[in-house]
């Protein structure tokens, strides 16, 4: 079951799924901040579209780590997408450090990424709610502000999935998603 919605030219669609079996041009990592791999989706990302992903990584990985909010692109291995933005968003540290801010900009400069290079589709995680304790519930409202902003200025993007591994996140999603629209 999907829930959709139009956002200028675009559509925005809230699935629950894997991210790794959608064939979008691109689909977002939530990477930490050394690029490394790790759990969660990033770990599934990894294992799914194999070791070439991280040798680039190791390639184009900046000395200083990737800051949070910022996102690099690399190829996307065996994955059916044709690249991965690896998005760096907050640690939850309460509220009252920049947190909603610095997950807004992780959405924004993927979709910037996406667009430099004309993409028309982008599949996104639900970013730092993992194992980086971000709450479901406000994370859905910035990740779904930030790319409504987005869709609502001309890109190439004419479609947005989030792929939500769970019922709860899928919920909150849908909860912020009906605030939206």
């Amino acid at each position: 079951m999907s829930q959709e919605i139009k956002i200028g030219a675009s559509a925005l669609r809230l699935i629950q799924g894997d991210i790794t079996a959608v064939a979008v041009d691109v689909i977002v990592n939530a990477a930490n901040s050394s690029l490394a791999g790790g759990g969660g989706v990033d770990g599934a990302i990894h294992r799914a579209g194999g070791p070439a992903i991280m040798e680039e990584l190791n390639r184009i990985r900046p000395a200083q780590g990737c800051p949070t909010g910022s996102a690099v692109m690399t190829g996307a291995g065996r994955l059916p997408a044709k690249r991965i933005i690896h998005a760096v968003g907050p640690r939850w540290r309460g509220g009252n450090s920049g947190e909603a801010e610095l997950l807004a900009c992780a959405y924004r400069t993927s979709l910037a990424l996406a667009a430099d290079i004309s993409a028309a589709s982008v599949s996104f995680p639900s970013i730092s709610t993992g194992i980086y304790g971000y709450p479901v519930g406000e994370a859905a409202s910035i990740a779904l502000d930030a790319v409504g902003g987005f869709l609502r200025r001309p890109s190439s993007i004419r479609e947005v999935v989030f792929v939500l591994f769970d019922a709860g996140t899928l919920a909150a999603y849908e909860r912020a998603l009906r605030r939206l629209g």
